[in-house]
């Protein structure tokens, strides 16, 4: 393969197509004499688009058969969603870079209600995560909340057609799809935890090609790196996934890095959350600490339940 070509694995979907033109487009500024190619793949979570994430093996079935690609060599690199990467990857691949974070929110999109607190008992809520779920309930204990897949203009249209009184997005995607007008209200942290990675494009390449690996260093956002690197720590400490409603959210803040993180039940019932800071340096520590915080608060009978249900 040329070393003036770079073949970059994608989903189908509108979302990650952008995204790897993104990819692509900055590849392209920052090497001129580079050409990148798009190969684009259906993966098995595309395929099981009709059931809830947290029962079909979780979102790295949205990774595998790009990954696979890139290690049988017929992709140098593979553009995701980090918040869909799964913590451990296959040997002899890495996540390089961290392209620059967009907005990590929830957003609330309703036909009906300019604020999510304004939800009557009853509202049907549509999310297929049990992050967003968890801490719907937990706010807003009278809501229904369904489960709700498909990319985002199947979500939409679902909407639209008055399946649901609400859904709940993230920002990023609506961002950018074009689609900014379509958000009700941004919802605040406090309010819905984001995920880790959530909003931030992650690319996996092979550790030992060095050419590619020098190239794909140009588009890493080192303040974002460290948020992600914070993030995914905790989670990977939790052990969690799919089936546990998980928050892991990082900010800089005063020249440090802050990290806020939850556990909860699905059910909203219960959830044991806690904040930590810490300087760059110390960016896994951190989510490592943290996670064994919330593990000896409660976090661990909780996870311990949902891995036996």
């Amino acid at each position: 393969m040329s070393n003036n070509m770079i073949r970059l694995a994608t989903r189908q979907s509108p979302l990650a197509l952008w995204q790897a033109h993104y990819v692509k487009t900055g590849l392209e500024f920052f090497h001129p004499d580079l050409k990148v190619i798009l190969l684009p793949m259906v993966t098995q979570g595309d395929n099981i688009l009709g059931t809830a994430l947290s029962k079909t093996g979780g979102k790295g079935l949205f990774v595998k058969e790009l990954e696979r690609a890139v290690l049988d060599n017929r992709a140098d690199i593979a553009v995701h969603s980090i918040k869909d990467m799964p913590l451990y990857l296959p040997e002899g691949l890495g996540l390089v870079a961290v392209c620059e974070r967009e907005d990590p929110r929830d957003a609330f999109l309703s036909l009906r209600y300019h604020d999510v607190a304004q939800l009557p008992e009853g509202s049907v809520v549509g999310t297929s995560s049990l992050r967003r779920q968890c801490q719907l309930y937990k706010n807003y204990p009278g809501i229904v909340v369904r489960d709700l897949r498909g990319n985002v203009g199947a979500r939409l249209k679902k909407l639209d057609q008055g399946d649901y009184d609400a859904i709940v997005l993230a920002v990023a995607g609506l961002k950018r799809l074009g689609l900014e007008n379509r958000m009700t209200q941004i919802l605040r942290p406090e309010t819905s935890l984001p995920a880790a990675g959530q909003g931030a494009i992650g690319i996996e390449c092979r550790l030992d090609d060095t050419d590619t690996l020098q190239r794909v260093a140009t588009l890493n956002h080192r303040p974002s790196q460290l948020k992600i690197s914070c993030e995914r720590a905790l989670i990977k400490r939790l052990e969690g996934g799919c089936q546990t409603p998980i928050g892991s959210y990082a900010e800089i803040e005063n020249d440090e890095l802050w990290l806020r993180a939850f556990v909860g039940a699905p059910d909203g019932q219960l959830i044991i959350d806690g904040e930590r800071r810490g300087n760059f340096d110390s960016a896994e520590k951190i989510g490592f600490e943290l996670a064994n915080e919330l593990l000896s608060r409660g976090a661990e009978a909780i996870l311990a339940q949902l891995n036996r249900q």
